[in-house]
């Protein structure tokens, strides 16, 4: 059933570009010479197209429906997370351009989004509120027509989903300036829920107030960490002001929105949503400022060809115990992206390593060495394999 789904998609794909060139072939074959249409004729042209791609993108919603239909009567997930990522890899590898392939990938983002929400809503909790780097990594990944449901900590994400009240969760787990979220990793030890994606999201911090004048500003609100990741800028700039931590930086927006004599770093979106004035923007202390978020749900993930695998362990103390460890992968050739120790709650003085490979568990040369990490470990927790973020 799955691949005459695929077939029946792929030949709709092909349908619609069919139909584009269409439209297009005149044009392209048959080159205009300079002034030779008028603003209007080009503008009527357009408007031909975009009537096209309407009539297209509810034929899609039509097929769509049925694919749901057919999923339904198989009990089929509604949601195929490969399925989407074959759509974007084979949409910007067939993009003769100019249009940029980073558009492309966004209107297929919302266009998909909009399909899924006709089949069934697709609930995704986040860390909120609304206007945080995790509701903006949210909306890049799962798009506009998802039913996005802010919580109040990263605990009621995980719990949310593994009562089956959303679909997926959305969690930071680290930052590129100031390092992991240990909140995060510690949640994996006891949940059984599993990693399905990985979200790179370029985060710029802005910072806000009602008047939008540097001179007003007598406290700035936000995060521990934008405060961090700004902390130069503000030194320089607003030297002996006062940093005033809160639980995010949609709080810190909300109270800048309540207050002249206060400001906030957060978000552009932050500053539509409270009404704020952007007094400077990006003011981030790195260029390439980074925040990885991980996607959780109650079932794991094909193997796509190009994945990473997160995995989580505590190892007996003894000596060589750290070499011995890392020995399964170095000699399988298997690249380690990310290896991190935290403290183990329940047993003083003893350590959980979380660590990312490149591969799939479903790899002989993956589950291999795992199998022979597991020799000198205490436990192995295996929190899912994944397609790397695109």
């Amino acid at each position: 059933m799955f691949l005459a789904e695929n077939n029946f998609v792929n030949a709709l794909i092909q349908f619609i570009w069919a139909r584009l060139l269409i439209i297009l072939l005149p044009t392209r074959r048959f080159p205009l010479k300079k002034n030779m249409l008028t603003i209007q004729d080009l503008r009527s042209r357009i408007d031909s197209i975009d009537d096209a791609i309407l009539d297209l993108l509810n034929e899609r919603s039509q097929v769509v429906l049925e694919v749901g239909r057919l999923k339904s009567g198989d009990n089929l997930d509604f949601h195929v997370p490969g399925r989407e990522r074959q759509i974007y890899e084979r949409l910007l590898s067939n993009n003769p351009g100019p249009f940029p392939n980073d558009a492309l990938k966004s209107i297929y983002r919302e266009i998909i989004s909009a399909c899924l929400a006709l089949e069934s809503p697709m609930k995704v909790a986040f860390l909120g509120p609304k206007a945080t780097f995790s509701h903006l990594a949210t909306m890049q990944q799962f798009g506009l027509s998802a039913e996005l449901i802010p919580m109040k900590s990263i605990p009621s994400v995980f719990e949310e989903v593994e009562k089956g009240k959303a679909l997926y969760g959305v969690v930071p787990v680290e930052n590129s300036t100031e390092g992991v979220i240990s909140h995060t990793l510690d949640m994996f030890v006891e949940s059984k829920l599993q990693i399905t994606a990985e979200i790179l999201l370029e985060v710029h911090h802005d910072l806000l107030s009602r008047t939008g004048r540097m001179e007003d500003i007598k406290k700035v609100y936000s995060h521990a960490q934008p405060i961090a990741q700004c902390r130069q800028w503000l030194d320089s700039n607003l030297p002996g002001v006062p940093l005033v931590d809160v639980a995010s930086t949609a709080v810190a927006a909300q109270i800048a929105s309540e207050d002249y004599t206060a400001a906030a770093i957060a978000s552009e979106l932050a500053a539509s949503l409270y009404d704020l004035k952007v007094v400077r923007s990006r003011i981030e202390d790195q260029v390439n400022n980074f925040t990885r978020f991980l996607v959780i749900s109650r079932k794991g993930c094909d193997r796509s060809g190009s994945d990473k695998t997160s995995v989580l362990f505590s190892v007996k103390d003894e000596p060589g115990i750290l070499c011995r460890m890392l020995e399964p992968f170095a000699k399988r050739g298997i690249n380690l992206s990310k290896i991190e120790s935290r403290p183990y709650k329940s047993k003083a003085w003893e350590y959980i390593f979380f660590l990312d490979l490149f591969g799939h568990v479903s790899d002989s040369e993956v589950s291999e060495a795992l199998e022979e990490l597991k020799g000198c470990c205490q436990f192995l927790k295996v929190l899912g394999s994944y397609p790397r973020s695109m």
